[in-house]
């Protein structure tokens, strides 16, 4: 994987705050992390009744090519970035709490 350098100032220009942009970016990468574990040990739970299957070269073929579409795939905070940068990702400004009564 290349390194890719990102524009701080375009980051922060959205948020007019990089601090906030940065909050927005980690919440983003953890949401697209766990969707992404959440899909790999789905298709991997399809291998867990096969004890002695498992020691078929097919079976492992088919694991191993599971796992390694999973390790192509770009990094949580680099997918968190671009959306970011293509406003894919919807944020709003918290606002003060509502006044109790």
């Amino acid at each position: 994987m290349a390194i890719k350098t990102v524009d701080v100032d375009q980051l922060a220009a959205r948020t007019g705050n990089m601090y906030e942009t940065v909050a927005i970016l980690a919440k983003r990468a953890r949401q697209v992390a766990m969707h992404t574990k959440a899909e790999l040990d789905e298709k991997l739970a399809y291998f867990e009744g096969f004890d002695q299957e498992l020691e078929d070269p097919r079976f492992q073929e088919e694991q191993s090519r599971i796992s390694l579409e999973y390790e192509v795939r770009a990094e949580p905070t680099e997918a968190a970035i671009d959306q970011f940068l293509n406003n894919e990702i919807y944020y709003r400004e918290a606002t003060e709490a509502p006044e109790e009564f």
